[in-house]
């Protein structure tokens, strides 16, 4: 008998579910890789663990980077134009916003003007922070009501990446052309001063405390290294190559720099300011992220469409993720996906 009931309970159970809607993907315990490609000029929603594509979602020409909310909710990618820093081609003017539970496109801001958006960042209250190239400013953004509600002079021109201290008062922007690193008062939305760097230099990191900027002369194989409290150059990390993005780890011990001139990841020991371990990375590789949880680092570049991944736990790098080429910005999203 309790056979037969036990069957009969399946059978309901199986026609109760068939009659209900389709359900959504299952979420990602770990969170997913958000990837911008700008050959594709498409955002691509990527599970690190099992290395698939999850959803690829057409954005404008050229998205080159991206930045997620912090709830997981909506990605956000400026729409910077046909052509790389400093050079001509189209001029763009946009940010177009993702929904990443639904991925797709939902909206695009409108920034009035051309100003070649390249790097996004969210402050306290959930504020955006772009890069506005053509305007030598950083753009202040509502993205509830997709306004701009000021825009903070650089002070120099080419202001090409952003970065916002761990408190939110800070932000920093790498200035390529003029060598320079812009600190922004972010409260009161103003220029605090402009430090020089370099004839030219390429992105920005900060240490997990807020205490030093790095960024990357493109001229000789070192990084600089800005005090914040003083916002002077206090010192160099020598390298063995020249070196074009960086990413602390969460724990503050270690800084990996990316060189797209050698094809190798430098693991930086913070305390010392030397590099300990020199891992291989894709061709042509720019960008680095490190995962939040420090276990993984992933390495992009628009050269061979792959993303390398290094295993931060043994210092081993694992097979890389085989995309397209033109893969570029990365970002991650923790929310239950």
């Amino acid at each position: 008998m309790l056979t037969r009931v036990s069957v009969l309970l399946v059978a309901v159970m199986f026609a109760v579910s068939s009659k209900l809607p389709d359900a959504k993907p299952a979420p990602l315990a770990s969170g997913i890789l958000v990837v911008a490609n700008q050959k594709e000029h498409t955002l691509l929603l990527i599970d690190p663990d099992a290395r698939r594509e999850l959803a690829k979602i057409v954005v404008g020409v050229n998205g080159h980077e991206v930045m997620t909310s912090k709830d997981g909710r909506f990605a956000y990618v400026p729409i910077y134009g046909n052509s790389g820093v400093g050079k001509p081609g189209t001029d763009g003017s946009t940010i177009d916003v993702i929904d990443l539970h639904e991925r797709k496109l939902v909206s695009t801001i409108d920034l009035g003007k051309p100003l070649r958006p390249h790097r996004a960042e969210v402050g306290p209250g959930g504020l955006l922070y772009v890069t506005a190239e053509l305007a030598n400013a950083v753009d202040v953004i509502d993205p509830s009501t997709k306004k701009v509600l000021a825009e903070i002079p650089t002070g120099a021109p080419q202001a090409h990446m952003l970065i916002l201290s761990p408190d939110g008062l800070r932000g920093y922007t790498a200035n390529v052309s003029a060598g320079s690193v812009s600190v922004l008062d972010l409260e009161k939305r103003t220029l605090v001063t402009t430090i020089p760097v370099a004839k030219i230099v390429q992105r920005l990191a900060i240490s997990t405390d807020g205490k030093r900027v790095f960024t990357h002369d493109q001229d000789s194989p070192r990084i600089a290294v800005i005090d914040t409290a003083t916002n002077k150059v206090a010192s160099w990390i020598e390298l063995p190559a020249v070196a074009y993005g960086s990413a602390p780890t969460p724990d503050g011990r270690w800084l990996l720099s990316v060189s797209m001139s050698a094809d190798h990841l430098f693991v930086i020991d913070l305390q010392t300011l030397k590099v300990v371990r020199t891992l291989d990375v894709a061709k042509g590789s720019s960008e680095v992220l490190v995962r939040p949880d420090g276990e993984f680092a992933y390495v992009s570049g628009t050269g061979g469409g792959k993303i390398a991944v290094a295993d931060l736990r043994t210092w081993k790098m694992l097979e890389p993720i085989e995309l397209t080429p033109g893969v570029d910005g990365l970002s991650w999203a923790t929310a239950p996906m």
